[in-house]
């Protein structure tokens, strides 16, 4: 897995974990369950995370070796960051414009 594969990865994980996110959210706000939303965008991510990874080792053939372990876990820690500081800074902006 070379930088520019990692990186389209992280990409698309991070994009694909705030639209679950905010999908689960109203499912679970319909549904009057409690729930964080830092956690939550984490366990998304990790779910992401990992399906993206087993879908590049199918679809390429690549070896789960070292490397590729640990850019797996990498995608999964940096997806989980992303989706944690982006959903504070819109939260954070929607705010801002309420006011």
């Amino acid at each position: 897995m070379s930088l520019e594969v990692f990186l389209l990865g992280l990409l698309i994980v991070s994009t694909l974990t705030g639209l679950f996110t905010e999908a689960i959210k109203k499912w679970l706000d319909e549904r009057g369950t409690k729930y964080y939303s830092n956690a939550l965008a984490g366990y998304v991510a990790i779910g992401l995370s990992i399906a993206v990874g087993i879908a590049y080792i199918i679809l390429v053939g690549a070896v789960l070796n070292a490397q590729t372990a640990v850019y797996l876990i990498a995608l999964i820690l940096l997806s989980w960051l992303c989706a944690m500081v982006g959903y504070d800074k819109v939260m954070q902006a929607i705010a801002q414009f309420k006011r």
